[in-house]
């Protein structure tokens, strides 16, 4: 990096943090309600909410591990993006109404009210684990080890305190200051990420003899036409152990059975890190700002997916000989952008680490403060100790994730960044779509259901990833698992978390089943709630006709 390429990421800084203190002047007078605090209650436009669930969705893990995996499988990678729109409709339409509707501002409140304390205790810490042990600590490690590469190799842990004490400052104005300050990180993570984009493509078609960004994409695509299918076929007895491996990762049509829409619909309509943004909000603003994040998510690919298929070209003519992992195939990218254009696409990567931290930093906060704090320590709490101790749980969890990223305790350098935070979140995403799916739309199913189906979820989770081939063989009935070039055998993933949620779902009918034909704390639905406006309709059309043109072009 160049004086101007430092002095763009120093006007960033200052736009965002001057941008965030202002906000934080406006609702000084509420900055101890909680609600306020927590959720910025009644606050934020459709606009701030949209372009908040991307800014805290799109973080390391999408710019360097996506991009690493556009790298290795191309653009069938961007299926997590593109199944993520049409989950979004989905929340948009059938999830918020029932969470608004029960007055529901975080996810162990919902499992309270709709099946018992035991359930909504069990998943708060659960959450609270997985955000801070898994997300945190990967979003700081990913983002680190880029943004270190980029400034001259020797400055890691300097720009990992960096990172959390500017996230940490976000995170402490409270959710409308994460709100409004993310509307400038998707800006800037958008603009410098199309920047990025196209000058890589410029970059190929100029090692290629040709110019322009639209040659470059030709270029990629004749250069590397296995890198342009979404599907890729089962393997076979001559496949060779990359072909296996790719398929590990993306298992052909097979993931779009049960596995893509699982992620996704529990990421984006279970997790209170997504749905926080909108809970606050009256349903016309939320369900308009979800479908604005939906359009958002069509877009992505192009940001984060492409430019890993560029360096994959560049690398297989010799043009970047010292790219040795797939997560470095990003910050490769961004070696070749001229002066003052390479800060911006460093603040585009910070604003999507930062504004991923804050968000999960607040989440944290939240479920700690609102579900375990006030119910089990301090009952009556008043709104001045909720917010405080919100505030220093923030600091609790960064410094946690300072810890264990500092010599990497977790090992997600050897794992890949985005395949380490899929496979463990995947650990007790069945078990969680579960329990809300049926909860909201099955009026029988009981608390002990769902107390039974976390830990149904969560076991067959990790016996079906570690121990299934090794117990039963590796090719059964129910799956067929493939040698993982280690020594052994795996089923991929995403089909380990479909078997995994299929079985969870009939162990919780089945309990079910033994109790009363109506829950009495089952929710009650109907028809008005789910009736959309003309705006809904026409933002959801046109989400799914760009999906479609996608597919068939892609397929």
């Amino acid at each position: 990096m160049q004086l101007l390429d430092y002095l763009v990421f120093v006007t960033y800084f200052i736009i965002v943090a001057s941008y965030g203190y202002w906000i934080y002047q406006q609702k000084r007078k509420q900055e101890l309600d909680s609600k306020a605090f927590f959720l910025a209650e009644g606050s934020l436009t459709w606009w701030a909410i949209g372009a908040s669930l991307i800014a805290s969705n799109i973080s390391a893990e999408q710019f360097i591990g996506m991009s690493g995996e556009g790298f290795f499988v191309g653009i069938a990678i961007s299926v997590y993006e593109w199944i993520a729109a049409v989950s979004l409709i989905i929340i948009a339409v059938y999830f918020m109404p029932v969470y608004l509707k029960n007055h529901i501002y975080t996810m162990p409140q919902f499992l309270t009210r709709r099946y018992n304390e035991s359930a909504a205790l069990i998943m708060a810490v659960f959450w609270l684990f997985l955000y801070v042990f898994v997300n945190l600590t990967s979003i700081l490690y990913l983002g680190s080890v880029a943004i270190n590469g980029l400034v001259g190799g020797d400055s890691l842990h300097l720009i990992l305190l960096g990172l959390s004490f500017f996230a940490l400052v976000i995170t402490l104005g409270g959710m409308k200051v994460i709100g409004y300050t993310d509307v400038i990180q998707v800006a800037v993570l958008v603009l410098g990420g199309l920047a990025t984009t196209y000058f890589a493509l410029t970059i190929v078609a100029s090692n290629f003899g040709a110019e322009g960004a639209l040659a470059g994409f030709r270029t990629l695509m004749e250069q590397a036409p296995d890198h342009f299918h979404m599907i890729f076929d089962k393997p076979g007895p001559d496949s060779s152990q990359e072909e296996i491996n790719k398929y590990l990762i993306m298992p052909g049509i097979l993931m779009y059975v049960a596995g893509q829409w699982i992620v996704n619909l529990n990421y984006w309509g279970c997790n209170q890190y997504i749905t926080q943004r909108a809970l606050g909000a009256d349903l016309p603003t939320a369900r308009t700002g979800i479908l604005f994040a939906a359009f958002l998510k069509l877009l992505m690919p192009v940001i984060v997916m492409l430019p890993g298929i560029a360096a994959f070209v560049l690398a297989k003519n010799g043009n970047l000989p010292d790219l040795t992992t797939k997560d470095h195939a990003y910050s490769a990218i961004l070696s070749f952008l001229p002066s003052g254009l390479k800060g911006l696409s460093v603040a585009a990567l910070t604003a999507a680490i930062v504004a991923s931290l804050a968000g999960k930093a607040n989440s944290i906060s939240t479920i700690f403060t609102l579900d375990i704090y006030k119910k089990y320590f301090n009952t009556s709490a008043s709104e001045h100790q909720q917010v405080w101790v919100g505030r220093v749980t923030v600091l609790v969890a960064m410094l946690i994730a300072i810890f264990f990223t500092w010599s990497d305790l977790l090992g997600i350098g050897g794992e890949g960044g985005f395949t380490f935070i899929q496979k463990y979140t995947g650990f007790i995403s069945p078990g969680v779509f579960a329990m809300f799916i049926l909860g909201m739309f099955w009026k029988r199913t009981t608390g002990t259901a769902a107390v039974a189906g976390i830990f149904t979820g969560f076991i067959l989770s990790v016996v079906f990833n570690n121990y299934a081939p090794l117990w039963f063989g590796p090719d059964t009935l129910l799956y067929t698992a493939y040698p993982n070039g280690k020594g052994g055998y795996e089923i991929p993933f995403l089909l380990c978390m479909a078997l995994s949620f299929f079985f969870t779902v009939a162990v919780m009918v089945a309990l079910s089943l033994a109790g009363p034909k109506v829950n009495p704390k089952a929710f009650e639905l109907d028809k008005e709630m789910f009736r959309l406006n003309a705006t809904s309709r026409i933002m959801i059309l046109g989400i799914l006709m760009i999906l479609a043109a996608l597919y068939v072009k892609f397929w």
